[in-house]
């Protein structure tokens, strides 16, 4: 059963993962052009790298990845080197999946940009876990996603959707040049929902660090303790507390009755010596 375990988790690391990442990153620059249907590649804009960064910085904090755990002096180079072309694939992926779901120019571009980093700027001065970061970000990679690809795609849409006759209403005498963007074909949506599902199951299944079966270090427990909202660790201490009371008691329990086990072979041996 172990070999089994170590195997599996070592398939997950060393090739599940990283070829989850890496076609994550191809997938995130790939558009379907509106009119010939031809394949299109969009190359990460700089400000991709920078909510890479901050959601990998993040990722750290919640403890979803320790990067020192990752890379340690206790592995092997070889193994290092495995881990640091995961993490890096990870970064890649993390840049593409943002720029799956930012419009490639004009204004809005610069619209969701800031929505981005305000979103995740914020999110570094609040308390966070792993669950609660995975589902954060999915709600977050799903409302862009909706808003680009489904009412955006309405603007964008050649004809003249409905989205696009609402706005030229509400902003007659206005131009919508600065709203303008490329047009898609509606199989670029497709593949951005492949790509933003690829990259969030790719995170739910990264394990925290390569060697997470070992036991944490008491600092690590006590820094996840200080993270936890009061009411979390007002809860564990209560547990905790409990499990102290029922450890005492069954010790007492034990020693009772060890203490009565004793009484009694005193008792037989003190009946044989009478006897005799």
């Amino acid at each position: 059963m172990t070999d089994r375990r170590t195997r599996d988790r070592a398939l997950v690391e060393f090739l599940l993962l990283p070829t989850l990442f890496l076609l994550v990153a191809l997938l995130g620059g790939l558009r379907v052009g509106a009119e010939r249907g031809e394949f299109q590649f969009v190359a990460p804009p700089l400000v991709t790298l920078v909510l890479a960064a901050l959601l990998l910085a993040l990722a750290a904090r919640a403890r979803l990845v320790e990067f020192g755990r990752w890379l340690s002096a206790g592995a092997g180079a070889l193994t290092n080197t495995a881990h640091a072309l995961t993490l890096a694939a990870l970064f890649f992926a993390t840049a593409q999946s943002f720029n799956s779901v930012l419009p490639e120019r004009g204004l809005l571009r610069w619209m969701f940009s800031f929505f981005f980093l305000w979103t995740l700027w914020s999110y570094q001065f609040a308390a966070f876990d792993a669950r609660r970061l995975l589902r954060g970000l999915a709600a977050l990679f799903a409302t862009a996603f909706v808003v680009k690809h489904m009412l955006l795609a309405s603007l964008y849409e050649p004809g003249g959707g409905w989205l696009r006759r609402v706005a030229s209403v509400l902003l007659e005498g206005v131009t919508l040049g600065t709203l303008d963007a490329p047009a898609h074909a509606p199989a670029t949506g497709y593949i951005s929902f492949f790509t933003l599902a690829l990259y969030v199951a790719g995170l739910a299944l990264l394990p925290p660090a390569p060697d997470n079966a070992d036991a944490p270090h008491a600092a690590d427990v006590l820094s996840a303790y200080r993270g936890l909202p009061a009411v979390e660790r007002a809860r564990l201490r209560e547990e905790i507390a409990g499990e102290a009371a029922g450890d005492e008691r069954e010790s007492l329990a034990l020693k009772s009755a060890g203490g009565a086990a004793g009484e009694e072979e005193d008792a037989e041996e003190t009946t044989i010596v009478r006897k005799k």
